[in-house]
C-alpha cells in the first residue's frame, strides 16, 4: 500500500499542550520517548455488532459477560465500527436515496446505545466509528448515492450523522467515548468495486471533510475527542490535519501478505499467494522487524510532534500459520507499545479474534462454550 512520509513540522508544542478532551501531553515519557502520546495507551477490541449495512446479517450481539471478560483480562477499550445503513430506515429492496440517509431508526440507535452502556459499565472506553459513512466505505457490498470526497450532499449527510452521535453523548466525558470519523479513507475509481484502483485522498480534501465533521461534533460539546484514520486505507500519517485538535489512527496490518494471507477481499490472486514467514524471504521481499520499524516511523514522529496516535485495527486473518502470526504480531505490538501507542484487535470474536477464530492449527481452550486462542490472548495481555 502506498505510504507517504511525514516531513513537515506541524509547529505544535510537544509538551504542555492539551487536547480538547483533556488528555495532556506533559508528564513522564513512555519508555524514554521524547514526548508522551496525547492519547492513553488503550488496548482492546473491535466489536462488529453493527458492522453490516444489513441488520439481518449482523453478528451475534456482544454480551455483558464478554465485556466482563475483556475487563478482567486487563483491556480498557472497544471500537464499534458501524455501517450507517444499519441504523436508518429505507426500502432495502432497492438502493438507498440521498433523502433516506437522514431517516434515523431510533430503535436501532438505541441498540447501539445499549452496547455502549454495557461497555461503560465495565470501564471500557468506547470509540464510535463510521465504517460505512454516507458516500464512502472501504468495502463494497452496498450502493452509495454519492461520493463523500466530491459531493457536498454527501458531506452534509456525514456531518448530520456525526452531529446526531455527538448530541446523544453530549454529556459523556472523552475519557469514556471518542469519535473515529471514517474507517480507512482512500479515493477509489469505482465505489462499488472492491478491487478498483485506490489512491490517496488529496490532503486539502481530507482536511475539509475532517474540519466539517469535527465542527458538527464539537457544536454539541467542545471537549469531544475526535480521531481520524490514516490516509491510504489507514496506513499513512495525515500531515494536512496535524495542526488540528484531532488525533490520528494507524493500522497493524503491514505487510498484507502476513495479515491478509489468502484473504479474497484483499488479494487479487489469493490461491497463489506465497507462504508467509516471519522473518524471512516471501516472494520478492524480505520480511523483518526492520521493515515494521520503517513503516511506523512516521507515526512515532507524529506522536513526538504532539499529535495523539492509536492503532485502532490490527491482527491477522485465520489462514496465516499461527506461529508466523504470533511472531509477526509480537514485533508489531512491541514497536507500538514501546512508543506509547495503544491498539485494538480486529476483532474480539470471529476469524481475526481471540474467540472462535476457526484456525486449523490452534489447540483451542474451551472458554464458556467458546474456543479461546490462549496464546493470542496471552500475547495481547503482555502489552
Amino acid at each position: 500500500m502506498h505510504r507517504r512520509t511525514f516531513i513537515k513540522s506541524t509547529g505544535m508544542a510537544a509538551a504542555g499542550a492539551t487536547l480538547a478532551s483533556g488528555f495532556a501531553v506533559a508528564g513522564p515519557a513512555w519508555l524514554g520517548q521524547a514526548a508522551q502520546n496525547k492519547l492513553p495507551k488503550w488496548k482492546g477490541f473491535n466489536l462488529l455488532d453493527f458492522f453490516s449495512p444489513d441488520p439481518t446479517k449482523g453478528r451475534k450481539a456482544t454480551t455483558e459477560e464478554q465485556f466482563k471478560w475483556m475487563s478482567d483480562w486487563g483491556f480498557d477499550f472497544v471500537r464499534i465500527p458501524m455501517a450507517y445503513p444499519a441504523y436508518v430506515k429505507f426500502d432495502r429492496s432497492r438502493n438507498i436515496t440521498p433523502e433516506e440517509v437522514y431517516q434515523i431508526d431510533e430503535q436501532a440507535v438505541e441498540r447501539i446505545d445499549k452496547l455502549v452502556a454495557a461497555a461503560h459499565k465495565h470501564n471500557l472506553h468506547v470509540s464510535l466509528n463510521l465504517h460505512r459513512a454516507p458516500g464512502y466505505c472501504v468495502n463494497a457490498g452496498f450502493n452509495e448515492p454519492y461520493n463523500l470526497w466530491t459531493d457536498q450532499k454527501a458531506l452534509d449527510a456525514f456531518c448530520f450523522h456525526w452531529n446526531m452521535w455527538a448530541k446523544r453523548y453530549k454529556s459523556t466525558t472523552s475519557k469514556r467515548i471518542s469519535f473515529d470519523l471514517l474507517n480507512e479513507p482512500s479515493m477509489r475509481a469505482d465505489m462499488n468495486d472492491q478491487h478498483s484502483k485506490r489512491s490517496s485522498v488529496p490532503g486539502d480534501i481530507y482536511r475539509k471533510v475532517a474540519i466539517a465533521a469535527s465542527e458538527a461534533i464539537r457544536k454539541e460539546n467542545p471537549a469531544h475527542l475526535i480521531i481520524a484514520d490514516g490516509n491510504d486505507v489507514g496506513t499513512s500519517v495525515i500531515p494536512e490535519i496535524a495542526d488540528l485538535d484531532i488525533a490520528q489512527s494507524c493500522r497493524g496490518y503491514h505487510p498484507g501478505i502476513i495479515s491478509h494471507y489468502k484473504a479474497p477481499w484483499a488479494m487479487k490472486d489469493p490461491d497463489n499467494a506465497p507462504e508467509p514467514k516471519w522473518p524471512g524471504q516471501v516472494g520478492d521481499q524480505y520480511l523483518s522487524r526492520a521493515m515494521l520499524e520503517k513503516f511506523y516511523k512516521p507515526w512515532i514522529e507524529l506522536v513526538n510532534k504532539g499529535v495523539g496516535v492509536h492503532c485502532s485495527e490490527c491482527g491477522c486473518w485465520n489462514k496465516t500459520p499461527h506461529n508466523v502470526f504470533l511472531a509477526w504480531f509480537n514485533d508489531v505490538l512491541d514497536i507500538l507499545s514501546s512508543n506509547g501507542i495503544g491498539f485494538s484487535l480486529w476483532e474480539f470474536s470471529g476469524d481475526f479474534g481471540v474467540l472462535d477464530s476457526r484456525r486449523d492449527d490452534v489447540a483451542y481452550e474451551d472458554w464458556h462454550g467458546h474456543k479461546l486462542d490462549r496464546k493470542l490472548l496471552t500475547l495481547l495481555m503482555k502489552y
